[in-house]
Parts: C-alpha cells; sequence; structure tokens
C-alpha cells in the first residue's frame, strides 16, 4: 500500500462517481449547514483512499468505495445527535401527493398511535436552486428480512405488524398501492452492538471487521412501510375507488394483466391490490418461493390465508380488517414449540451449524422467558 495519494482535481473525483452520485457530492457543504453529514465519499474534498494502492482489488474494502445501490436514497448522521438518518429527495411535479401523504402520517394525533407503521418523516428540506425538488429525512431502515428472521415467531410478528400497518392506512382511506417487498422496511440499528455500514450490512460501519447482531427474539423490532409517491389518499366516504393503474415493483397483480377478450385494464380499486401485494409477499418470500425470495420451510399455515389474499377476482379478496381477525385466529393455534421453531431456507435446510446454534439459543430464550412472539 503506497503513501497518501495527492488531492484528485474536482472533475476526476467526478469521474469516480456514479451517476445519481453527483448530486449529493455538489449538496455536501449544504446538507452539512442543515445539520446532516454525508459520508465522506460525498465531501468535495474528498480523495479517494485507493488510487494509489498497488493492488487495486484493495479498494473493494475500502469504506470510501462503497456505492449505495439505491442512490436516490442516501444515508446520513443527523450531527445534532448522531443518530443515522435516510435524505430522499422528490421532485414533487413527478409525486405531489408523497410528502402530504407522508407528513400527515407523522402528525399527531397519527404519528403516536401504536397501529401507524408509516415511515416517519423527522424534516423536509427545500433544496436551494431547486423549486421542484425537496428532500425528506427520515430515519435509517433495512429491507424487512435484514438480518434473517431467526425463528416463526419473528415472522409472526413482522406480519402482524405490517397487516396492522396497512388495515391503518385503509382505515384512514389511503392506499399504498406499492407496498413490495422493497418498500416493507425494519429498524435494525437496535439489533447491532456497532453501527452497521449502510451499504454492506455485515461490515460496521467504519468498514473495519465485520458487524454482528442478535435476533429480534431478544430485542423487538418495529417494521415500516414506505415510499408513498404513487399512494393516494381518498375523502372520507369515498369507498371502492377506481383509479387509473399504475404499476409498481411488483407487476403481478391479475388486476393488470391482459384479460381473456385481450383487453388491458386501464382502472382498478387500488386497496384490494394492496392486500395481493402483501399476500404475494408471503406467498413468494415464505410460503411457495420463487419471484422476489426463496421459500422457507415450515409456513404452511399461512397458505389457506395467502390463497385467498391472492385471488384473481380483486373483490374476493378479504378486506385488511378481514385479513387481520382470520391472521389473529391462525397465531391463536400455534404452539410455542413452533413458534420457536428455527426458521428454515430451502438451500439450508441441512446445515447443521444454524441448527446446533439455534437450539443453544432457543434454550438460553426458554430460560430466560422471553416472548415467543417478539413484540417491541
Amino acid at each position: 500500500m503506497a503513501d497518501a495519494p495527492a488531492p484528485a482535481p474536482k472533475s476526476y473525483r467526478h469521474l469516480l462517481l456514479k451517476p445519481d452520485e453527483p448530486f449529493w457530492h455538489d449538496h455536501y457543504n449544504w446538507l452539512k449547514e442543515r445539520g446532516y453529514l454525508l459520508r465522506p465519499r460525498y465531501n468535495p474534498d474528498w480523495v479517494p483512499s485507493w488510487l494509489n494502492f498497488k493492488n487495486k482489488r484493495d479498494k473493494y474494502f475500502q469504506e470510501d468505495f462503497q456505492i449505495n445501490m439505491a442512490m436516490k436514497v442516501m444515508d446520513a448522521t443527523r450531527i445534532s445527535d448522531g443518530a443515522f438518518v435516510s435524505l430522499k429527495p422528490i421532485d414533487t411535479t413527478i409525486h405531489p401527493d408523497e410528502i402530504p401523504i407522508g407528513l400527515w402520517f407523522s402528525e399527531e394525533p397519527q404519528a403516536s398511535d401504536p397501529s401507524n407503521h408509516c415511515v416517519p418523516i423527522f424534516e423536509v428540506l427545500d433544496v436551494p436552486g431547486a423549486p421542484n425538488t425537496r428532500i425528506v429525512v427520515m430515519p435509517l431502515l433495512s429491507r424487512y428480512d435484514k438480518p434473517r428472521f431467526d425463528t416463526v415467531g419473528e415472522v409472526v410478528e413482522f406480519f402482524r405488524q405490517i397487516f396492522q400497518g396497512l388495515q391503518y392506512m385503509h382505515k384512514n382511506n389511503v392506499a399504498h398501492r406499492d407496498c413490495n417487498p422493497n418498500n416493507i422496511m425494519v429498524d435494525a440499528i437496535p439489533l447491532y452492538s456497532t453501527p452497521y455500514h449502510p451499504v454492506e450490512q455485515q461490515r460496521r460501519r467504519d468498514y473495519k471487521g465485520r458487524s454482528s447482531y442478535t435476533t429480534r427474539t431478544r430485542c423487538p423490532v418495529k417494521y415500516y412501510l414506505i415510499d408513498f409517491g404513487i399512494s393516494r389518499k381518498y375523502p372520507p366516504g369515498v369507498h371502492a375507488p377506481s383509479e387509473p393503474i399504475i404499476v409498481g415493483g411488483d407487476k403481478s397483480a391479475p388486476e393488470f394483466q391482459v384479460t381473456p377478450t385481450g383487453e388491458l385494464p386501464i382502472e382498478c380499486d387500488p386497496f384490494p391490490t394492496d392486500v395481493y401485494y402483501i399476500g404475494n409477499l408471503m406467498r413468494r418470500d415464505f410460503v411457495e418461493g420463487g419471484g422476489f425470495g426463496k421459500r422457507k420451510l415450515g409456513f404452511e399455515f399461512l397458505r389457506p390465508l395467502m390463497a385467498d389474499m391472492v385471488q384473481d377476482d380483486p373483490t374476493r379478496r378479504p378486506t385488511m380488517d378481514e385479513v387481520v381477525q382470520r391472521f389473529e385466529e391462525v397465531i391463536r393455534g400455534l404452539s410455542r414449540q413452533k413458534l420457536r421453531s428455527r426458521v428454515v431456507k430451502v438451500e439450508d435446510d441441512l446445515n447443521y451449524y444454524y441448527a446446533v446454534t439455534h437450539w443453544f439459543r432457543k434454550l438460553f430464550l426458554v430460560i430466560r422467558r422471553y416472548p415467543a412472539i417478539p413484540s417491541p
């Protein structure tokens, strides 16, 4: 490894940045003035740490080489208290409803309602020189299944919270319209003994070593619905609205497909589509596999509810009130042994290491009387 390189010219630094990254590089100092510090990679004075490395492969292990693949949502540190946050620029001409809906769920009394699982907005920043762009400040979250689930009871709590959160949105006449797995998140920060890196969660934030985490049973977490870019809030009394179809992350909803007569639907009621999205997540990530995730063993007890949620005819799907009620009935039929059993992915079914370490964790949790369904 060579001596520290000389500062690189700004033009060269921009060549090292990927598309969408220059926005953060150019707004680094402004965001710092507003109280939010980006990672060193976006500092205007950034000098890439790997420029003079003899072994170019070593750059992959440098913190400032790490690129957020979802570059339109950037991580930052709130300077006032050191909290980790996410920054999301929003073009209000394209998504005029996203901020108003997010702020409504972030205000009282909605913010204090335990049924509310919409991601809170801490602050909205007006970007200088860009009147149509605003940045929303939210907590730093992870995809809902990172780190991996340990027990069936943890998965049960996940679905309970997400069902409850979507039910809360529907009760307030808001259709999410894009509640696919990428828009369902978890506040995983409490699970880690040291802060994890926002790009590679298995590494520490300084990228010097691996991160370590505990289970959701020992440290219950909260799940959130995010991204209200195509969500709609309807006036009180409006039921079964007919909304122009906007296809989100999950493009498989039957009401989006060509009809047997060869026609392409142009409108639908978005509330049953929300039910389908969550049922499809259950199907693809747990019960059957394929698509967004691989099947996990031991979740056949979800199949009857899942099958009703993904019916081709939207009018035959249960409402979220009915989903919540039926799910609670399913939970009551599960034994503690089942709830404490290991979440087994198809690919690690015969992995004895996972089985043995889980047995010791299970014994500890039973002795210490941790609940089998870990509610925060």
